[in-house]
């Protein structure tokens, strides 16, 4: 049976990362897909580059930020000042809404005002929607931080943790937003952020490629874990035994594998959401010239967010990403999902009627956002402590199941193996 001291279930950013970590020394990440890349894949067709979904790189440590700039020439790069809008009622609010709202008519923007200051908040709240409405007022949550979040997350925001978005989510107090009035200050974690030329895919490509020959392996679904063990299975029939396993791929996935009770129960009570992506090329330009991504909060157009690759890439026709949220049960009708998506890209005046599609792609990444709730969040926890104790370990995006970046997931895992290897 073949042995390894670190086998690595994922080969996405996470997993890579972890390798990398570890120099690839008595180190296999197996991946089931045949390309390696997870959810950071991309594909050039034409003139028009798009990744699984939009991937921005917007570094706040130097490890992984020099990591890659040693690796690529700047004229690879591209940098950017983010510009990202909201398009309400047929107008672009400048984002994020709450720090705007004096953008509004008058009339809206008087009762947002009116509710920011009269509303009642809490030491404590007991979920996303119950914080929202504290911190914001009745108003700029019903215009806009419910019905979007809702389209985002496909889930009553009741069921989500107060803190679900952790340092993502833009708050803001009422001063910050009077005074923003006078001056913008519109800053986020994401202010300015790095895209390479050929795409997101080509920097976790330089991850893998940073690699030993045969570290990451493709194709090679694990369908058992044996947690005591300390063996998997592959779908061939295969063993492979080790001293860790690291387990990147979604929790959801990875605990079935287990076949433990414990695990099981985790996994049937994990919620999450699923994204339906469409990548769609013109042989036009949008109607919109300089914004990167938009949102949308309108229920009556079936998708949330349009990012612009052509804006970023200072290329002329639209290349769009397209995001549609569905509940984790919720059966996808792609056909009937695109015919909407390009009815609404003319009604809300993306782009022109006469504009012809000329390329496309469709993703449907499942899970695409984790849903964070105390009781769960809770449960998993503990659950890592037990499959700690048998060498056993967890992280990411999907498999720490958490809110975080990619900068975040690489660092989880360089941490991670620092402590193993000690």
């Amino acid at each position: 049976m073949e042995h390894v001291k670190y086998l690595v279930l994922g080969g996405g950013i996470s997993g890579l990362a972890f390798a990398n970590a570890a120099q690839g020394r008595d180190c296999l990440v197996l991946e089931k897909d045949r390309e390696a890349g997870g959810y950071c894949k991309t594909k050039i067709e034409g003139d028009f580059v798009w990744d699984y979904a939009g991937h921005f790189f917007h570094f706040k440590t130097e490890r992984w930020k020099n990591f890659f700039l040693s690796k690529i020439k700047e004229s690879d790069l591209v940098h950017q000042e983010k510009c990202t809008k909201i398009l309400y009622r047929g107008k672009l609010i400048d984002y994020p809404f709450q720090m705007n709202i004096h953008q509004l008519e008058k009339d809206e923007f008087i009762d947002c005002l009116y509710d920011l200051f009269s509303k009642t908040e809490k030491d404590d709240y007991d979920n996303f929607s119950d914080m929202l409405y504290g911190k914001f007022g009745k108003s700029i949550v019903e215009k806009f931080l419910r019905p979007y979040n809702e389209k985002l997350y496909a889930v009553d925001l009741t069921a989500l943790d107060k803190d679900a978005m952790g340092r993502f989510f833009p708050y803001a107090n009422k001063e910050q937003i009077v005074l923003n009035m006078k001056k913008a200050k519109n800053t986020s974690y994401n202010d300015t952020f790095l895209y390479p030329k050929r795409g997101a895919g080509f920097f976790v490509a330089l991850l893998k490629n940073a690699l030993p020959e045969g570290v990451v392996r493709t194709g090679s679904e694990v369908c058992r874990a044996d947690v005591s063990k300390k063996t998997v299975t592959l779908r061939d029939g295969s063993e492979i035994s080790y001293d860790y396993l690291i387990n990147t791929a979604p929790l959801n996935h990875f605990l079935p594998l287990t076949g433990r009770e414990d695990c099981l129960g985790v996994a049937r009570n994990l919620s999450y959401n699923k994204v339906l992506v469409f990548n769609l090329g013109y042989d036009r330009p949008a109607n919109l010239t300089s914004e990167h991504w938009i949102y949308v909060p309108d229920k009556q157009v079936n998708f949330y967010r349009v990012g612009f690759y052509n804006h970023i890439l200072g290329k002329k026709n639209a290349s769009l990403y397209i995001e549609i949220g569905y509940p984790k049960n919720g059966v996808v009708d792609e056909k009937a999902q695109l015919r909407d998506t390009l009815e609404n890209l003319v009604k809300t005046g993306i782009m022109d009627k006469d504009a012809r599609l000329i390329a496309s792609q469709t993703i449907l990444m499942d899970p695409a956002y984790v849903h964070i709730n105390a009781d769960t969040d809770r449960a998993i926890r503990l659950l890592f402590e037990e499959l700690n104790r048998e060498n056993v370990f967890s992280i990411g995006r999907y498999g720490a199941w958490t809110y975080c970046s990619m900068e975040d997931c690489m660092i989880m895992a360089s941490d991670l193996y620092q402590k193993l290897s000690q």
